[in-house]
């Protein structure tokens, strides 16, 4: 009877033992599973629209993650769990590259069109630029650096020249169109303007920046 009793709590265990494993392997295939279906849902969405949420993807993407590695990290053959987890991370990862790009490119796109009233494509041939409203561009141009130059970096500055040398180039193209005499004058006062500012703004970011550096 003693060995009976013996046997029935071996076998007692056994099932246990082998019910707590069916739960922490089903358990961690969920965790996976959820891990999985966040980032092929993810990757669906155009990059140009997850950029304006990127820090509440980052966010779930990191929890899901973490959940999913500690699920797995109860098993004792976690290799195929492990190996899902990361296709899934490197498919992410190649998503939020393109992210990052796109969010860069629309950062850029929205500093370029703050300086003109029509959007700036990315040849910079201000086609719409022409004889009659060339002075009030440059005008607009200046103005709006003069207004946020103590915001910008020495990066914006350099994509502001940038900028600036591509509206030389329509001007020389604009002259020949009849540009007149007083806004020629006009857009040389505005250029002299912009010269000094150019020069001191961007000399004083570099150097904040490299104070900071430094710090």
């Amino acid at each position: 009877m003693k060995n009976l009793n013996k046997c029935l709590a071996v076998i007692a265990l056994a099932v246990i033992v082998t019910s707590c494993k069916d739960e922490k392997q089903e358990m961690a295939k969920q965790k996976v599973d959820n891990f999985k279906m966040y980032v092929d849902s993810v990757s669906e969405v155009t990059a140009e629209k997850t950029s304006e949420n990127w820090e509440a993807v980052e966010a779930r993407y990191a929890t899901t993650k973490m959940e999913a590695q500690e699920a797995i990290e109860q098993l004792e053959n976690k290799m195929e769990m492990d190996s899902v987890i990361v296709k899934a991370d490197n498919k992410y990862e190649e998503y939020k590259a393109n992210v990052m790009l796109k969010k860069d490119a629309m950062v850029r796109d929205n500093f370029r069109n703050s300086f003109f009233t029509e959007k700036v494509n990315d040849d910079m041939k201000f086609e719409w630029v022409n004889k009659d409203n060339i002075a009030d561009v440059y005008e607009n141009f200046v103005n709006t650096a003069e207004k946020n130059k103590d915001s910008y970096s020495r990066e914006n500055w350099d994509e502001i020249k940038l900028m600036y040398e591509a509206l030389d180039t329509r001007k020389n193209t604009v002259e020949k169109e009849g540009l007149s005499s007083k806004n020629n004058i006009k857009i040389a006062g505005l250029k002299i303007k912009f010269a000094t500012m150019y020069r001191i703004n961007r000399a004083s970011a570099k150097s904040n920046e490299n104070v900071e550096a430094k710090e």
